[in-house]
């Protein structure tokens, strides 16, 4: 210490002591402040804008009141009272979720299959089968053959014929047209029968011979009846041919149209009969 200097320079150095150490109190509350500030804004960061607002509220009003920080409870504790209703909000609808997909899991299990017909009604089709014409068809014949209806067709005279048969409708192809009907017998029976048709030349011959279960049978019209089947003339290239009709276990020879007949026309079938005794005694089998 220089003697020039006054013994009073002193007491200033110890007022700005005190000063300094009352300033010091300050100091540390200003920057425990400072850090708890700085601590709040880290946290806006990771929680949302409303909760951080409430937090510095409460904040402002412990500082306002004066209150020690012991007193209330920390920044953490806070954040986490505050985050807890947002949490349960998050969790519920999760929780709902899983609920009403596990609710969802167990209705499949329980429901039975379906089928279409379930939710829609069977559509039958009013269409028939093949068979079923087939046999409406069969019974139809058999109604006309059994009650002797011969419908759509008329004698007539032909010129070098003689009687004919003509039709008066049209016929389609397939469709049956009449019964050659007459005395079913066999062999033995039309030999005999045909012996003597030959004695007498104007009695003609109407004798039609088939097969039907590996056995000959004999179609004998011979006699004068009102039927028109025994009429119908010869011919190679005739509109109709003949067909075996079974109607209980009974044979019945029929004729059906082998094409489309139309009204007029004169209805023909091939005889068959190839012999040259037969060609010699009937020219017109050659035709």
């Amino acid at each position: 210490m220089s003697p020039t200097k006054c013994a009073t320079a002193r007491p200033p150095l110890q007022e700005e002591n005190s000063t300094l150490h009352n300033d010091g109190r300050y100091l540390g509350k200003a920057f425990e402040d400072v850090h708890k500030k700085s601590e709040v804004e880290k946290l806006k960061l990771h929680v949302p804008s409303e909760s951080a607002k409430s937090i510095e509220h409460k904040q402002n009003e412990c500082n306002s009141t004066g209150a020690s920080p012991d007193q209330k409870p920390s920044a953490p504790e806070t954040i986490k009272k505050s985050l807890l209703p947002l949490t349960a909000k998050v969790s519920e609808p999760q929780k709902m979720v899983k609920a009403k997909s596990n609710r969802r899991k167990v209705q499949g299990t329980k429901s039975p299959n379906r089928k279409v017909t379930d939710y829609f009604p069977v559509r039958r089709s009013g269409r028939k089968s093949k068979k079923e014409l087939e046999t409406e068809e069969k019974k139809r014949i058999d109604d006309l053959i059994l009650c002797g209806k011969e419908e759509g067709m008329k004698v007539d005279i032909l010129i070098g014929k003689g009687r004919g048969v003509i039709a008066t409708r049209n016929f389609q192809r397939g469709e049956y047209v009449v019964e050659y009907h007459g005395d079913l017998i066999e062999t033995t029976d039309a030999k005999r029968r045909e012996a003597l048709y030959a004695q007498d030349s104007s009695t003609g011959c109407y004798m039609y011979y088939f097969q039907y279960l590996n056995k000959t049978y004999c179609v004998d019209a011979t006699k004068e009846t009102t039927r028109l089947g025994r009429l119908i003339n010869h011919s190679k290239n005739g509109n109709c041919h003949t067909k075996l009709h079974d109607i209980n276990n009974v044979p019945h020879l029929i004729l059906i149209a082998s094409r489309d007949i139309e009204a007029g026309e004169e209805l023909l079938y091939d005889y068959g009969d190839r012999s040259k005794s037969s060609i010699e005694a009937h020219p017109w089998l050659k035709n």
